[in-house]
């Protein structure tokens, strides 16, 4: 497969590693700094605290005239100029990020039949030039990288893209409704961040059960808006749980090894840009409250 990883952050890097160690003629596409850096050293990792090694996956500023797949990975506020870059490049292309807006934006911009949605389960931080990526456990092993078309088909093609990213050693699954998949990840996510972001980070929001219950219930207030059912349908059990069981389980998560070092605890500046634009997506979808 020739690969375009489009965005070369924390789930672009470990995505376009994964398939480049698997034999894939894979492309990391970066800008300014970031690429002199990937050209220099390659691509730098280290599981947590761990030592840090390189991996020569090919750098580039431009993209080709065509690949098979082009995977998106970058922030939600940087997806408009992505789409302009891509306009005349040949290929699909899997949007694996946050987005709530639908489809109709990405293809009314480079085709219809070319978007296939998706989103990244890997994890972790920069640190300076380094991916500092969580090490899986039992729990996160078995969450799937979803892929879908945008309307919701099933395909050969969504078929091939989950085969060979199981073959790269990536748990991936075929998801039938993507779009709902995604927004259903925004009406939990951006209260989520909001409140992480409010109270300094995910450790301080925990110690704070009040804060945690009011953020639950802004996210139930917003899956309960949904025009069509959850997505995944576990999500559902969040509007019926009571607030009782519900504050100490996402007090618990919010303390673990695994929360801390998410974006959860990223307060930089392409963090809150992607939270805003996010936001003002879910707030077009769902209808502004």
């Amino acid at each position: 497969m020739k690969l375009l990883v489009y965005g070369a952050g924390v789930c672009g890097s470990l995505f376009a590693t994964q398939m480049y160690e698997a034999g894939h003629d894979v492309t990391l596409l970066a800008r300014g700094r970031r690429l002199d850096v990937l050209r220099r050293e390659g691509v730098q990792l280290a599981a947590e605290d761990g030592p840090v090694r390189r991996v020569p996956v090919p750098a580039t500023g431009q993209p080709d005239d065509a690949y098979d797949l082009i995977a998106v990975c970058v922030r939600t506020h940087q997806v408009d100029a992505v789409l302009e870059s891509l306009a005349g490049v040949q290929g699909d292309v899997l949007f694996m990020l946050n987005w709530a807006a639908g489809p109709k934006e990405l293809g009314a911009a480079i085709g219809p039949e070319r978007v296939l949605l998706g989103f990244p389960t890997g994890g972790g931080t920069m640190d300076g030039d380094v991916v500092r990526y969580r090490e899986e456990n039992f729990a996160t092993r078995r969450v799937a990288v979803p892929v879908g078309e945008a309307d919701g088909r099933t395909t050969e093609r969504v078929a091939r893209i989950v085969e060979a990213f199981r073959a790269a050693g990536i748990n991936a699954k075929a998801q039938l409704r993507m779009d709902a998949w995604l927004t259903t990840h925004a009406a939990f996510e951006v209260p989520l961040h909001q409140a992480v972001y409010a109270a300094g980070g995910p450790v301080a929001l925990a110690a704070k059960p009040d804060a945690v219950r009011d953020m639950l219930r802004r996210a139930r207030q917003n899956l309960a808006a949904l025009v069509t059912p959850p997505e995944p349908r576990a999500f559902a059990v969040m509007r019926v749980l009571p607030l009782g069981l519900l504050v100490p389980l996402l007090r618990r998560f919010l303390k673990s090894p695994t929360a801390v070092r998410s974006g959860l605890s990223d307060h930089s500046a392409a963090t809150t840009g992607e939270l805003e634009r996010l936001h003002e997506q879910l707030r077009a979808r769902l209808g502004a409250r």
